[in-house]
């Protein structure tokens, strides 16, 4: 994430989705001249990349509850463990 700028590296995942949200919402509205497009597309690269990082970090630590047979909580493990089987 080193080519992410500081500000968006500090941000929260909610954070950085509301800015992704209005950079998308002006850029639709066609109110924005070209130069300034161009950096709100860019800014908005950063923030995508962004969150998808923080959304795969937060996928990494969920865990997935392992029922027994007899319908109890046994354990966890990792989310996604079951996709390597």
């Amino acid at each position: 994430m080193s080519d992410i700028p500081e500000d968006i590296q500090a941000m929260s995942f909610e954070a950085a989705l509301a800015e992704l949200e209005t950079i998308v919402g002006r850029l639709e509205s066609g109110d924005v001249d070209l130069e300034a497009s161009i950096d709100m597309y860019a800014r908005g690269a950063h923030l995508k990349a962004h969150c998808e990082a923080k959304l795969k970090a937060a996928e990494a630590r969920v865990e997935k509850l392992v029922i027994g047979a007899d319908g109890t909580p046994k354990g966890s493990e990792p989310f996604g463990d079951d996709q390597n089987r």
